[in-house]
């Protein structure tokens, strides 16, 4: 049976970036992880810490346009789960017909991961346990 061990975290794109950054960190009080600028797409990206485990991710785009699920754009992008096994994990969603992205790598963390949508077209990311974690346990 398929493991999901915990959240991995919660993505968001926001229309307005410094109003957005203000609600996250000044008034819900949470910790700012890392901010990245990335010149190339014209992008913030906020990393949040929540509590010990759960991290969302805060993403800026130019003009985002609105959408219920897909492409980037204002509000919730995808729903992560932390995965043992991204192989393993694919195979037995695909067994069940669900249909995965291709693997891609994180640019930061060297990690793995993958999307698919839930029956509503939510985009659902596994991503790949950290190695680090691994050896400790």
């Amino acid at each position: 049976m398929l493991k999901i061990n915990r959240v991995h975290h919660i993505a968001i794109i926001c229309s307005d970036y410094a109003k957005s950054k203000h609600f996250y960190t000044q008034i819900l009080g949470l910790k700012i992880i890392r901010e990245v600028y990335r010149k190339e797409r014209d992008s913030y990206k906020l990393d949040l810490q929540v509590g010990d485990q759960y991290q969302i991710e805060l993403f800026s785009f130019p003009k985002p346009p609105d959408r219920p699920s897909r492409p980037e754009a204002a509000g919730l992008r995808h729903l992560a789960f932390e995965v043992d096994d991204i192989d393993g994990a694919i195979a037995e969603i695909n067994a069940s017909g669900v249909i995965t992205e291709p693997i891609r790598v994180d640019e930061f963390t060297g990690k793995r991961f993958t999307f698919f949508a839930d029956p509503d077209g939510l985009p659902i990311e596994f991503y790949e346990r950290s190695l680090l974690r691994n050896r400790s346990m």
